[in-house]
């Protein structure tokens, strides 16, 4: 007894142990790590803050305030002014960060916000990792010192990236950044991780060769298992995969997490570190108990709390490669123009609770019931009637989806909305920010395809916001590049509605553009589903369309601020007029194929946006991108 205590005491005066060092780094690093990650959070979050404040802030101000560099010299551009070199430097940091691209082919495209999140995530991990791992005998990089603090520091990082994979996640409220444009971040943080762990594994393979007996160990054979989990995870969330097979993905997905996190639970038990583990289940347990609440609350007619009529969905195929999915709003549910919703529909989907997100079209709003506008005089408007629009009219007290056709769930939809079957929907969401657009002087909205479902919204919004006196937007710019000329009756006669109800002090300009139509075919001057309308324009300085008949259907072109044409749309010249034209603030929203939002991105590059150009009076421009099909 005595001998023992001798060598222990002896021990303890000699120093720590390479022993007691590893056990001790092992624990205290990824602490540390959550530290330095943390702060990170704290402060993008504190300039998330900041900016959404002053956008609020900015927006109750009155726009002749000159006591704001973005509304000072409104009148006066090209004079060059001090005052604005912050503003333009602030421009100059939105340009590099957020428009300076890396591109990959045609599936990937980073901007340099991730890259540099990338590339000091990589790095900051691995430092973490691999420094102070020289042994009490000098010899550097010792495994011993590496190799489970390597799968220590992975396993820390799965709490944050499970939360990062949910729809209402702690993130997201603290930093103001939407689930779907923080899901970047939960994917490439597994995928280093899963290095990180490749690193674990090699070097418990390396430092116990032979290798073989320590198979029969279960704890070792649950963490070869997480791993092969968290390989397929990793592989199947690539972006080709995921736009090509999303149902796929989804079902091996929810599986391989499953697996991945029991197996990993099971395997950390060995080293007693299950305090990361399982925090994952208690963070997707807990969003799946709010998602679950919001379905039973806004979908309550079908559990049979609430009397009325249910939100059975109105399916229309609107062609071969688009269908238009109509249901009844709870009066409980509120939305934000350009936000997202989850749709569950058993009779479609393989699983009675799969969900799909699509944008959605219409808006929460009571300015349809505007029946006249009190109007100058010599000025003419049209009330418009659901009548007089007809059923293609977007009814704004209901929910619209516009649903890209492809393969998998959306084809059987497809084929239900062929039948003309009515389905059962729960709907799940809101999701996603709504783009603050108040304080903005002109806003610019550019949409392909089905995007329109993230633009139309934002319109009628701004619209609505002018006439009420809540924002200050002077000019709006609305480009939609579609293939036909067929599609233009999505909307038609939503935007006719919206083009009536125009306050005379904004601008609205409607640029439609039908690419699969060859540049040699002549467009009809007017379009509209029924030829038997019949049209009266008045010529007064205020032109606006009068119906003749209140059943018939009218050209959306006899309108002199919606112009057609052939070809794809020059984004760069349009959104260079619009910058020179523009004073103030200026937003531009994008929402269309990676071509498309590649090329606004260029067209709002140096020198059209260079901090000159801003402190010479030029406008401050904010740029929007929303995600596009299921990547």
């Amino acid at each position: 007894m005595d001998a023992k205590m001798d060598v222990s005491i002896l021990a303890s005066a000699q120093g720590p142990t390479d022993k007691s060092l590893r056990v001790t780094r092992n624990k205290l690093y990824p602490m540390h790590a959550w530290y330095c990650i943390g702060f990170f959070i704290f402060i993008i979050a504190f300039f998330q803050w900041i900016s959404f404040f002053h956008s609020k802030f900015a927006r109750r101000r009155p726009t002749s305030n000159s006591s704001d560099p973005e509304q000072a010299l409104v009148h006066y551009r090209g004079i060059f002014s001090w005052r604005r070199i912050p503003l333009g430097l602030v421009n100059a940091y939105r340009v590099i960060a957020f428009r300076w691209t890396f591109e990959i082919g045609k599936w990937y495209t980073l901007n340099m916000v991730e890259v540099f999140v990338t590339l000091a995530y990589v790095s900051f991990l691995f430092i973490w990792a691999f420094i102070n791992t020289t042994d009490l005998e000098g010899h550097a990089l010792d495994i011993t010192y590496w190799c489970n603090r390597s799968g220590t520091l992975a396993a820390s990082q799965f709490p944050l990236i499970t939360a990062l994979g949910t729809k209402n996640n702690i993130v997201s409220l603290i930093t103001g950044i939407s689930y779907d444009k923080l899901n970047y971040v939960h994917r490439m943080m597994s995928r280093v991780v899963f290095i990180l762990l490749c690193v674990h594994a090699g070097s418990e393979v390396a430092q116990n060769a032979p290798f073989q007996p320590y198979l029969k160990e279960s704890w070792l054979r649950c963490g070869i298992t997480a791993i092969v989990a968290l390989l397929i995870l990793c592989v199947v969330s690539l972006r080709p995969i995921r736009a090509q097979a999303y149902e796929l993905f989804f079902y091996v997905h929810f599986a391989m997490v499953l697996i991945f996190l029991v197996c990993a639970y099971f395997h950390t038990q060995y080293d007693a570190v299950t305090y990361w583990i399982y925090p994952c289940f208690v963070i997707w347990g807990s969003d799946r108990l709010v998602r679950v609440i919001g379905l039973v609350v806004f979908n309550s007619s079908y559990f049979g709390f609430r009397s009325g009529s249910t939100m059975d969905a109105t399916p229309e195929l609107l062609s071969d490669d688009f269908v238009r999915l109509r249901l009844h709003r709870p009066s409980h549910f509120h939305w934000a123009p350009g936000q997202t919703a989850y749709l569950i529909m058993p009779s479609v989907s393989r699983l009675p609770f799969e969900a799909h997100p699509f944008t959605i079209a219409s808006l929460d709003s009571n300015i349809s019931d505007v029946a006249e506008e009190e109007k100058p005089e010599g000025e003419k408007y049209t009330q418009i009637t659901d009548r007089a629009l007809g059923s293609g009219a977007l009814s704004w007290k209901e929910l619209v989806f516009f649903i890209n056709v492809r393969k998998g769930f959306t084809a059987r939809l497809k084929e239900a909305a062929s039948k003309g079957d009515k389905l059962k929907v729960f709907i799940d969401g809101p999701y996603g920010p709504a783009p603050n657009l108040g304080s903005y002087d002109t806003s610019v909205l550019i949409a392909g395809g089905s995007g329109v479902s993230y633009t139309l919204p934002i319109l009628l919004d701004i619209i609505e916001r002018v006439r009420n006196g809540k924002s200050s937007c002077g000019r709006v710019v609305f480009v939609w590049s579609i293939r036909n000329t067929d599609q233009i009756h999505w909307i038609d006669e939503t935007l006719i509605r919206a083009l009536q109800l125009v306050p005379p002090s904004l601008s609205v300009s409607i640029r439609i553009h039908v690419t699969g139509t060859p540049e040699t075919e002549v467009l009809p001057h007017s379009y509209s589903p029924n030829d038997d309308a019949q049209l009266v324009c008045d010529h007064s300085p205020s032109e606006t369309v009068v119906l003749q008949d209140n059943k018939s259907k009218h050209s959306l072109f006899a309108i002199k601020s919606v112009k057609l044409q052939n070809g794809r749309p020059n984004l760069p010249v349009i959104l260079k007029d619009e910058v020179e034209m523009a004073t103030g603030r200026m937003s531009v929203s994008v929402c269309g194929s990676q071509e498309i939002v590649r090329s606004v991105r260029r067209a709002l590059q140096f020198p059209v946006l260079s901090p000159l150009s801003v402190a010479n009076g030029g406008p401050s421009v904010t740029l929007h991108v929303e995600s596009f099909g299921y990547a």
